[in-house]
C-alpha cells in the first residue's frame, strides 16, 4: 500500500476510532509541524514529513499502553510496507539511541524488548527521524507549543527519569540543527504557538 497523505490520514482516523483519545489530535499537530519545517529544508519532502508525523503514534490504535505502542506501530506500518514510518514509530521515542533512556514502561514481552533494544541501537537516523523527534515535543493536543511547555507536560505525566535532562538537551540540539538549516526560529513556522503556550491569565501576570 502506498504511503501518502490520504492513506496516512485514513489510517489515523481508523486508529483514533479504535482507541479514541487526545493522542490523535497531538499526532495531527506533530504532522503539521513536520510539514511546515520540512518545506523549508532542501532535502526533505513536506508530504513525507507530514505522513511520518501523522503515523508516529499509530500503535495507540491497539489500546492504552506505554512503550508497547512503539512496537505496535512498527508492526502496523511494516505490514503495510511503510518501512520508514515503521522505524519512526520506534525512533521518535529515542532521540538518544539507548533503550535505557526510555521514560515509559516496557509493557511488552521479553522478546519484544530485546528486539526494540537492538533496533534502537542499530537504527540509522536521518533528518526525518530527527524531525519527528523534534516535532513530538512541539505539539500538544490543542496546538503547537514551546518545547519547554511540552517537556513539563510529559514530565508531569511520566515523572522524572535519569535520562530526562539528557533527552531535553538532545531535542534542543536537534532544534538548533533545523534552525540552522531553515535560517529562522522554528516557532516562526508554527501558527498559534504563542496563544497555545500561554493562557490569557499567564499573559496578564
Amino acid at each position: 500500500m502506498e504511503l501518502n497523505i490520504n492513506t496516512a490520514e485514513s489510517a489515523l482516523q481508523e486508529a483514533s476510532e479504535s482507541n479514541p483519545g487526545a493522542w490523535a489530535d497531538h499526532s495531527r499537530y506533530v504532522a503539521e509541524a513536520c510539514k511546515n519545517i520540512a518545506l523549508h529544508c532542501k532535502n526533505l519532502s513536506g508530504e513525507q514529513a507530514y505522513c511520518y508525523g501523522l503515523l508516529h503514534d499509530i500503535g495507540r490504535y491497539a489500546g492504552v499502553s506505554s512503550e508497547k505502542h512503539l512496537i505496535d506501530g512498527y508492526r502496523y506500518c511494516v505490514k503495510r510496507g511503510w518501512e520508514k514510518a515503521a522505524q519512526i514509530c520506534i525512533s521518535h521515542a529515542f532521540m538518544i539511541q539507548d533503550i535505557e533512556t526510555s521514560i515509559g514502561k516496557f509493557d511488552v514481552s521479553h522478546d519484544d524488548y530485546l528486539f526494540m533494544k537492538e533496533f534502537v541501537a542499530n537504527a540509522v537516523y536521518d533528518d526525518y527521524d530527527r524531525l519527528v523527534q523534534l516535532c513530538d515535543s512541539l505539539a500538544l493536543p490543542t496546538g503547537f507549543c514551546l518545547l519547554e511547555k511540552r517537556f513539563v507536560d510529559v514530565t508531569i505525566r511520566y515523572g522524572v527519569h535519569p535520562a530526562t535532562v539528557d533527552r531535553w538537551k538532545k531535542v534542543l540540539e536537534i532544534k538548533a540543527l533545523f534552525e540552522h538549516e531553515i535560517g529562522c526560529s522554528i516557532y516562526a513556522l508554527l501558527p498559534g504557538v504563542v496563544e497555545n503556550s500561554f493562557s490569557c491569565e499567564a499573559l496578564q501576570r
